[in-house]
């Protein structure tokens, strides 16, 4: 078995931590969410969220990864010496690390369409409007093609190994992704109607704070914005070394995740507003947004197609970005199954990485010609049931089933004086009383 790898900086599991949270949730998934559900009351609901659920669940996942000093399947039975504990501990970790193989098999199709519209205005460019039609129409040819480009290119990244690899493209992608939202931001702002979607995106309506529909939007966003219950961060964590702060780590990988979601919102919420000033439908009569599932395929090309010179090489910078998004995170759900399988085996990284890029892939290519009757089925079953339940089972473990002592003393590896402080103060009882109940709250909404 390979020798365990871990993280060469800390700057590196930041990086790498932020990428996997930082996807298509959250420069797709938040804007959209915002924009229905209240624009800036949405967004300050969001914020409290992500620090009452999302941050302590973050601990937690990267505590148990740590100590576990291995895949989730086997870093949670670390956390409890019962034989039946084990055995539960276990089929969590493995639900987990096969929900997120899953959550590949789909997210690989919708990144392919990406890099299609990002061709789209090259072919556009050079005359070739035909092959640019191909790029944009949905067709089984497109997806199948684009959805084995992008799987190859996961693939390239996670054989590479941890440092090489999903470290090293982390810290190239990310800085190039802030690059990248701000240039695109900072346009945006300047064209006509935008000051609208700004005010709409930054100025609460307080009636609205406390509408259920935006409590329960926030707060499920808050928990999919950080990629918890999917295995990818207990697996991260799993590559820290004993001297890093965990705490302090997690604040950070929350801090960016939930930067690049408020950006997000500050390039496509005003966006949407220029496209209607420019004469495109984003709004039902009833107030409703058109068009939600769809809207980086719909309205915002719309948009771009009534930005005259500028449509094609903003086109380009948009789509660009969203495959560093769906990257970043896409190579962290593919490590999760294929560490399972290094630390199972005799197997070499690029054996393994071969192997299970392959089985997905190929469940892919299954969706791609059932689209209609798999796409959808396999999304609501991975990110609405299986991973609040795979969270939810996580929790409880890090607040019940793990000794107090135990938690503390690993925490305590990175930074000695933590029982002294306000946190350790806090989140134990948070984590296990009051976690749960949010939790349960996501479960019950998605099943409604």
């Amino acid at each position: 078995m390979e020798k365990r790898a871990q993280f060469s900086s800390k700057l590196g599991f930041v990086m790498a931590a932020a990428g996997s949270a930082i996807g298509v949730g959250n420069i797709w998934g938040f804007p959209t969410q915002a924009a229905s559900n209240g624009g800036a009351a949405f967004l300050l609901i969001y914020l409290l969220f992500i620090f009452l659920l999302g941050y302590p669940m973050l601990v937690a996942e990267i505590t148990i990864g740590r100590y576990g000093q291995a895949n989730p399947f086997r870093a949670l039975q670390k956390t409890t010496a019962a034989g039946n504990g084990r055995i539960i501990a276990g089929l969590v970790g493995l639900a987990s690390i096969i929900t997120v193989s899953f959550i590949f098999t789909f997210y690989a199709i919708v990144s392919g369409w990406f890099m299609a519209y990002a061709l789209a205005p090259i072919a556009n460019v050079v005359g070739a409007n035909e092959t640019a039609s191909w790029l944009t129409d949905f067709s089984t040819s497109r997806n199948l093609v684009f959805t084995l480009l992008f799987a190859l290119l996961s693939l390239y990244v996670v054989s590479r190994g941890l440092e090489q690899g999903i470290e090293k493209w982390s810290t190239r992608l990310m800085p190039l992704l802030f690059l990248m939202l701000i240039l695109l931001t900072g346009y945006m702002l300047l064209q006509p109607g935008a000051s609208e979607g700004l005010k709409v995106y930054l100025v609460p309506d307080f009636s609205r704070v406390f509408n259920p529909n935006v409590l329960i939007g926030a707060l499920g966003q808050s928990f999919f914005s950080l990629s918890l219950g999917a295995a990818v961060m207990m697996l991260y964590g799993s590559y820290l070394n004993r001297q890093a702060n965990i705490p302090a780590l997690a604040a950070q990988v929350t801090l960016l995740d939930t930067s690049v979601a408020f950006m997000a919102g500050l390039l496509i919420i005003p966006a949407m507003y220029v496209a209607q000033h420019n004469g495109v439908t984003i709004f039902a009569e009833d107030g409703s947004l058109l068009s939600s599932d769809t809207l980086v395929f719909s309205v915002l090309p719309a948009l771009f197609d009534t930005m005259g010179a500028a449509q094609y090489p903003i086109a380009l910078a948009f789509f660009l970005l969203m495959i560093v998004a769906a990257l970043t995170s896409a190579i962290s759900m593919l490590e999760a199954p294929v560490s399972l399988v290094l630390e199972s085996s005799a197997l070499s990284r690029v054996k393994a990485t071969w192997i299970v890029t392959t089985i997905c892939t190929l469940f892919s290519v299954v969706i791609v010609f059932n689209f209609a009757s798999m796409f959808g089925l396999v999304i609501t079953a991975t990110t609405q049931y299986a991973q609040p339940l795979v969270s939810l089972c996580i929790t409880l473990y890090a607040g019940w089933v793990w000794r107090r002592n135990a938690v503390l003393k690993e925490m305590q590896e990175g930074n000695p004086e933590l029982a002294q402080g306000l946190f350790w103060k806090i989140w134990p009882w948070y984590v296990r009383f009051i976690c749960p109940v949010l939790v349960l709250v996501v479960i019950i909404q998605s099943f409604n």
